[in-house]
C-alpha cells in the first residue's frame, strides 16, 4: 500500500482517452525524466464513436492548460464557436416556441431583481433575451470575438463545436509530439490481477504485457476494466430520463458560404428531440429518442424528414445514420482499486446540454489535482472523486429533467410520462416547489463547483414560461430600478456588439487562413 503511483495506463483513445492523457501529463510533466510516465493503450481494430460535438466553455481553459494553441485545434478539428443551446418546441410544439440558454450570466446576475423586471413585462420577451445580450448575437450570426481577439480570449463567453474524432487525433498528436505520452496501438487480450485484486498489467496482442500503478478506463460504453473485468453494474436513470436510442448523420451545406450557427440547435419531437451542430464544412444532425415510445424505423424517418426541411439533402438521399444504444446511467462507482472510468464507459446520458466531454474534463482534472502519491493514497482519493461525480451525475440529470417537467407538450404518450410525478427526482420536485416563490440562487446548489449553476437554472425556467405564483414580500423600488437597469444594459451592450463583431463564418476563416495572436 505504501508503494508510489509512478506509471498510468489508459485504455482508450478517442476524446476521453487523449484528453484525459493530456491533462495527466501535462499536469505532471510526463516529459521530462522523474515525471509522471503516461502510457495510452489504443486498438487499431475499433473505431472511435466520435458523436459528441459540443462543448462547454471550459475547453478553453482545458486546451490551454495542455499547451494547445487555439489556432491550430480550430483548424485541425474543423472546430466553430458556440456561444448558447437553442431550445425549439419543447414547451409547446409551435413554430415561434424557442428559447436560448446562452454561455453569459444575464447581466447584474447579482446585484438586480431580474425576474421582477421579466415578469414586469408579462414575459412577453423572453427570459434570456431580455437579460442578456448573447442571444442577439447567436440570431445575428455573430462571432464571440473580433478580428483582433487573442487566442482563448472573447467579446462573449463561448465554447465550441468540433469533430470528435478529429479531436481525438490531434490531441494524440500533441499528447506524443509534446506531452511525454506513449501511445501504444495495439489490441488489449486479456488483464492480469494482483493477489490483492488490483490490475497489474494488461496482456496485448503485440506488446506484450503494460503493467502500470493506475488505470484509466476509456473503453467506452463496453467499459472493459471496471464494467467487465471488474463487474461494476450501471445505475439506471432510464426512470427519470427515457431516451435510450440515437442516429447521427453528417449533412453537407447545400452552400459551402452559407452561415454557421452559433449555438446547438435542439428541436424537440413526439418521442425525444433532434440535435443540430454546425461545423464549418457540414452540420451533425441526431436524433435521440426513447425505444420504448417509438420504433428505429419511424425516429429515423422522423430525421431524415428534418434534415431534408432544414436545407438538407432529400429524406431519401441522406446516407444510413450511425446508430447507438445506451441504457441512461452511470457507474455505481466510478473509482474501484486502481481502475478509475472516464468517459462512455463512466456512463452516458442522452446529450442534452452537452454534459459528455465537460464530464470528460472534469474526470481528468480531479485526477490529475488529486493524484494519489501512494497505492495506500489512492483509496482516499478513490472515496472522494466517487463521491464528487455521484453528485455530478445526479445533477446533470436534475438538470436535464428539468426541461421535460416544465413541458406543457401533452401530443404523445413521451411527453405526458416526462410529466408524471414519479418520474421527476425528489431533489428537483423540491426545489421546483420552492422556486414557485423565489428565484433560484446560489443556496440552492451548495457545491463551490456545481456543475449547473443557479443562473443556468433561471434560463431554462423562465425560458420555458415558468412563472413564480408570487413573493413572499414584493421587492424593493430600488431592486425594480437596479433591474431595469441592468436591463437597458443588456440591450445597449447588444446594440454596440452587433455592428462591431464580424459573422461567424467571417471568422472561421480569417482564424483558418490567418490565425490568431497569442495573448
Amino acid at each position: 500500500m505504501s508503494e508510489a503511483v509512478r506509471h498510468v495506463v489508459i485504455v482508450g483513445g478517442g476524446s476521453a482517452g487523449w484528453l484525459t492523457a493530456a491533462t495527466l501529463a501535462a499536469a505532471h510533466r510526463a516529459d521530462v525524466p522523474g515525471g509522471l510516465r503516461v502510457t495510452l493503450l489504443e486498438s487499431p481494430d475499433v473505431p472511435t464513436i466520435g458523436v459528441g460535438e459540443g462543448t462547454w466553455p471550459t475547453m478553453r481553459d482545458t486546451l490551454r492548460r495542455v499547451g494547445v494553441r487555439e489556432t491550430d485545434f480550430i483548424r485541425a478539428c474543423d472546430a466553430v464557436f458556440k456561444q448558447a443551446s437553442r431550445f425549439d418546441r419543447w414547451t409547446e410544439d409551435r413554430d415561434d416556441d424557442r428559447y436560448y440558454h446562452p454561455f453569459v450570466l444575464p447581466q447584474g446576475y447579482l446585484d438586480a431583481d431580474l425576474v421582477s423586471a421579466w415578469m414586469a413585462r408579462d414575459g412577453r420577451v423572453p427570459f434570456a433575451e431580455l437579460t442578456s445580450f448573447q442571444p442577439q448575437l447567436c440570431a445575428a450570426g455573430k462571432a464571440p470575438k473580433q478580428f483582433s481577439t487573442p487566442e482563448y480570449a472573447g467579446v462573449a463567453n463561448y465554447a465550441y463545436h468540433l469533430d470528435a474524432a478529429k479531436l481525438g487525433a490531434f490531441l494524440r498528436d500533441h499528447c506524443v509530439r509534446t506531452l511525454g505520452v506513449r501511445h501504444v496501438s495495439d489490441h488489449m487480450t486479456g488483464i492480469d490481477s494482483h493477489e490483492n485484486g488490483d490490475i497489474a498489467a494488461l496482456r496485448t496482442r503485440g506488446h506484450g504485457a503494460i503493467g502500470g500503478d493506475l488505470f484509466i478506463d476509456c473503453t467506452g460504453l463496453r467499459s472493459l476494466l471496471l464494467g467487465e473485468h471488474y463487474g461494476v453494474g450501471v445505475v439506471s436513470r432510464k426512470d427519470v430520463l427515457f431516451n435510450d436510442r440515437a442516429l447521427a448523420a453528417q449533412v453537407p451545406y447545400a452552400d459551402p458560404a452559407a452561415p454557421i450557427a452559433c449555438q446547438t440547435i435542439s428541436t424537440a419531437q413526439s418521442n425525444g428531440w433532434i440535435w443540430d451542430i454546425g461545423l464549418s464544412a457540414r452540420r451533425g444532425v441526431g436524433h435521440v429518442y426513447s425505444s420504448t415510445h417509438t420504433t428505429d424505423d419511424d425516429a429515423e424517418a422522423v430525421l431524415r424528414a428534418h434534415i431534408e426541411a432544414s436545407g438538407g439533402p432529400r429524406a431519401d438521399d441522406v446516407p444510413a445514420p450511425l446508430k447507438l444504444r445506451f441504457d441512461p446511467g452511470y457507474r455505481r462507482s466510478f473509482w474501484h482499486r486502481n481502475c478509475v472510468a472516464v468517459g462512455l464507459s463512466s456512463g452516458f446520458i442522452e446529450p442534452l446540454e452537452a454534459s459528455s466531454l465537460v464530464l470528460v474534463e472534469l474526470a481528468a482534472a480531479a485526477i490529475a489535482d488529486d493524484m494519489p502519491a501512494t497505492r495506500g493514497a489512492m483509496e482516499i482519493v478513490a472515496r472522494r472523486f466517487n463521491d464528487a461525480f455521484a453528485y455530478r451525475w445526479e445533477r446533470v440529470i436534475d438538470f436535464l429533467k428539468l426541461h421535460y417537467a416544465l413541458s406543457r407538450r401533452t401530443d404523445s404518450e413521451y411527453w405526458r410520462d416526462h410529466l408524471r410525478p414519479e418520474t421527476i427526482p425528489e431533489r428537483l420536485r423540491e426545489l421546483l416547489q420552492l422556486w414557485r416563490h423565489r428565484a433560484p440562487s446560489r443556496y440552492d446548489l451548495h457545491r463551490v463547483d456545481e456543475i449547473f449553476p443557479s443562473a443556468s437554472y433561471q434560463y431554462i425556467l423562465y425560458g420555458m414560461g415558468f412563472r413564480p405564483e408570487g413573493r413572499v414580500a414584493p421587492p424593493h423600488d430600488a431592486a425594480l430600478q437596479q433591474a431595469e437597469a441592468s436591463v437597458r444594459e443588456a440591450a445597449d451592450l447588444a446594440r454596440r456588439m452587433l455592428p462591431a463583431l464580424p459573422s461567424h463564418r467571417e471568422m472561421i476563416d480569417h482564424i483558418r487562413t490567418r490565425g490568431m495572436s497569442r495573448i
